[in-house]
């Protein structure tokens, strides 16, 4: 049975009909076309479906879509453009860890979501926020020294 949601997405309120087993990346994909969420495992193992869900890394491959119903999601579309680059895109970009860019949005809102809680994160703290977010393409060094620049930057502008 399909059932109305409201949700902010990307900072707009939106709405949209959903079916009741419907997942919440198919959503954004099909529906809204933002496709900077990737859909690979299906199973939340990877990491590469990651949004902030009130401000919060999740999964979206294994969240139903009527679960978002009143709250806030920001995607990778919703964090920056070539025009307003945000500081964690621009580290990443700087530090060379893009490579493939699969993994990539899912890795930077990952990162904003520590980031958020924590200004000056150690390199522990780095490691066990990024661990759930599985990169083929790199050693993880360029994707933590990218995480720590941002920090730093971040800092700087508050």
């Amino acid at each position: 049975m399909a059932k109305k949601i409201q949700f902010i997405l990307n900072g707009n309120t939106v709405e949209v009909m959903v079916g009741e087993t419907e997942l919440l990346v198919d959503v954004l994909r099909d529906k809204f076309r933002l496709t900077g969420t990737k859909k690979a495992c299906g199973t939340g193992d990877c990491g590469a479906c990651t949004v902030l869900l009130n401000k919060e890394a999740v999964r979206s491959c294994i969240i139903l879509a009527p679960m978002v119903d009143g709250k806030e999601v920001l995607t990778i579309e919703g964090l920056g453009d070539e025009k307003n680059v945000h500081p964690i895109q621009q580290a990443f970009v700087d530090a060379g860890a893009v490579q493939c860019g699969y993994c990539t949005p899912a890795m930077i809102l990952t990162a904003k979501a520590v980031l958020d809680i924590n200004h000056d994160p150690s390199d522990e703290e780095i490691k066990t926020a990024l661990s759930g977010n599985l990169c083929r393409c790199t050693g993880y060094s360029k994707i933590f020294q990218a995480v720590k620049n941002a920090a730093k930057a971040m800092n700087l502008k508050r």
